[in-house]
């Protein structure tokens, strides 16, 4: 199975904001970090805001932050709602034309594996993905307040 970008970049950017912790970001500071298109990230960011992963703030002094913790977050669940179809063969989706669909053991042993991928994300949430929280910030150039202020 592969995901779509959107469902990447949602959790690209949800790793940056777990990463910030409490400190507000911005869409070009998240969209210039992973060299994404800001019009993606914003579309994205708007998305995660409906579906309650993300706060923002509009203003001078706004931006964006995570709604709840890292630990809050589960994996399989972002997926689930930033994927737009998990239909990953033509018999799952309801124009199947295949005419061995109602034989088919192949249509079960995906639909198994389908289960089995899911239930591995389902196991993750945010706080397991930033783990490696201080080589992720190197890597992402992301300082956090608290680490400017022992420097």
């Amino acid at each position: 199975m592969r995901l779509t970008n959107y469902s990447d970049y949602a959790l690209r950017i949800l790793t940056y904001l777990g990463l910030k912790r409490e400190e507000l970001s911005t869409i070009t500071e998240i969209a210039d970090c992973y060299g994404i298109s800001r019009n993606h990230v914003v579309k994205i960011v708007h998305h995660l805001g409906q579906l309650g992963y993300v706060d923002t703030l509009r203003g001078k002094n706004g931006g964006i932050r995570l709604a709840h913790a890292p630990e809050k977050i589960n994996i399989g669940e972002v997926i689930r709602h930033t994927e737009t179809s998990m239909d990953i063969v033509e018999c799952f989706s309801n124009q199947n034309s295949c005419i061995i669909g109602c034989s088919c053991v192949l249509r079960t042993a995906i639909s198994e594996a389908l289960s089995a991928f899911m239930a591995v994300l389902d196991d993750y949430t945010l706080a397991d993905l930033i783990a490696p929280r201080r080589q992720l910030s190197r890597k992402l150039h992301v300082m956090q307040i608290s680490d400017s202020l022992s420097d």
